[in-house]
């Protein structure tokens, strides 16, 4: 399957990552891929099986290889992990997420965010992902990481993302963030 479709196509402004002085964490990069079905607008987010977030869903992605920039990872990840090709000439930089982990600084790290809505397949289960297909409109916010309420909903509308993300001792509820969604909805 190739997804794109100029009547399915948002328009979007460019996103521009932040000016970058120092690799304080390692760096990943995570791509939402969106197609049409029947019902409207579908993202990919998958069920991680392994490493940092399993059990969680995710957006395909990973960690930059030496040398590699964060769109060439992402299409290497999003190829790993669920069998989909996207098109480099189509991914959409989205931001970048800055992820502390105070209380575990191993788990802490940067992370460039991507949409497509250009690639060939539908996914399929790696070791890894198991990809999963979700209305647009309705992610599994409850099965994801915490921040992924405050932003994702404004990334998947076609907007961008720069935000940092600090989570408490337990590693999994967000305490502080210099996002506007996080200041407005507070841990609900």
């Amino acid at each position: 399957m190739v997804a794109s479709s100029a009547a399915t196509r948002r328009p979007t402004r460019r996103c521009e990552p932040p000016l970058v002085t120092g690799d304080r964490h390692p760096d990943v990069a995570v791509c939402y891929l969106l197609r049409p079905s029947a019902v409207g607008e579908e993202v990919l987010i998958g069920r991680k099986l392994t490493g940092l977030g399993v059990g969680r869903s995710v957006g395909p992605g990973g960690k930059l290889a030496p040398g590699e920039t964060p769109a060439e990872a992402v299409i290497r990840e999003v190829a790993e992990e669920t069998g989909i090709v996207v098109d480099p000439s189509a991914l959409e930089p989205r931001g970048v997420l800055d992820y502390r982990f105070p209380t575990k600084p191993s788990w802490s790290q940067r992370s460039f965010v991507f949409v497509s809505r250009a690639f060939t397949g539908d996914g399929v289960p790696s070791d890894e992902l198991v990809p999963e297909w979700w209305p647009i409109a309705s992610p599994p916010f409850e099965r994801m990481w915490d921040d992924a309420r405050f932003w994702l909903p404004g990334v998947l509308a076609g907007g961008c993302v720069n935000a940092f993300f600090e989570f408490d001792a337990d590693l999994s509820t967000v305490v502080a963030s210099d996002h506007p969604g996080f200041a407005a909805r507070g841990r609900d």
